[in-house]
């Protein structure tokens, strides 16, 4: 496979001051890579970082060739979780201020969560607070073995509420119970017993190969279809299993198995060679 961040794809403005602390990388063949890059903060968070990673959301969401969005952190560290310059500020700020503050964290990671394509975290060094909250809200998650995780607000006397339902998705209210209540650290074999990490590799190298491979595997996959299965387990998670529920899983199937994805996959694989999407 060719490098996957060579040449861009998605136009991102390098007159936005924005990014500089946080990089869009994309290839012709739709892979996308978003970077924190504040290693000399460990990619901790800021009101700015937010709002880059939310500008660059927003411009995935509608980029129709971006087929996987990696995400990783610059220097060693995922991310380290909330800015100590950021909080100081936030001490100072009306209970207002700090709604719309709040406010504009839990919206970055909605934008996150609701991206169309396959979204993977690439995890290497700590992952503490929002940072794990990003990796929460990936579809999937990949850590080297040295990766460390947190959910230490408590610490703070804070609470981890903006990051919440993503964590409780991923691995539970029990679990979630206990590491929000303890801010214990853990390690990267803990965090995949527990669900908030899918794959262990042994080293930061290592990711590189993950992005190949998941790359490739998810160019064999329709886009629209991998969209619409992201969207269908959301719309089925929890809910009781009546008539209701039939019916959407129905509709669903039979306007994707008339749609032009639908035929041409359906149709390749009787003629025995790739479909269209396939690269």
């Amino acid at each position: 496979m060719t490098n996957p961040i060579a040449d861009p794809l998605v136009e991102v403005p390098d007159t936005d001051a924005l990014s500089a602390l946080v990089e869009l990388d994309a290839s012709p063949s739709g892979v996308a890579v978003v970077t924190i890059n504040r290693p000399d903060r460990k990619n901790a968070f800021n009101a700015e970082v937010i709002a880059a990673l939310a500008q660059h959301f927003e411009t995935l969401r509608d980029a129709d060739g971006v087929r996987i969005v990696f995400l990783r952190g610059a220097g060693g560290a995922f991310s380290a979780g909330a800015d100590l310059d950021w909080m100081r500020a936030a001490a100072g700020f009306t209970r207002d201020e700090n709604r719309d503050d709040a406010m504009a964290l839990a919206e970055m990671l909605l934008a996150l969560r609701e991206l169309p394509q396959l979204t993977v975290a690439l995890v290497d060094g700590p992952a503490f607070g929002g940072g794990a909250g990003l990796v929460a809200a990936c579809d999937y998650a990949v850590a080297t073995k040295g990766a460390t995780f947190a959910f230490s607000e408590v610490k703070l006397g804070l609470v981890a509420a903006t990051i919440s339902p993503h964590v409780v998705d991923a691995i539970g209210p029990r679990r979630a119970k206990s590491l929000f209540a303890t801010g214990r650290m853990f390690d990267a074999a803990f965090a995949e017993k527990i669900g908030l990490v899918d794959e262990l590799v042994a080293a930061a190298a290592d990711l590189d190969d993950v992005m190949e491979r998941m790359a490739e595997e998810i160019m064999a996959c329709a886009p629209g279809a991998v969209a619409k299965s992201k969207a269908l387990v959301d719309d089925v998670a929890g809910v009781p299993i009546d008539e209701e529920l039939l019916d959407l899983t129905a509709r669903l199937i039979a306007d994707q198995r008339t749609s032009d994805e639908g035929h041409e996959g359906v149709a390749a694989f009787l003629e025995k060679r790739k479909p269209g999407w396939a690269l």
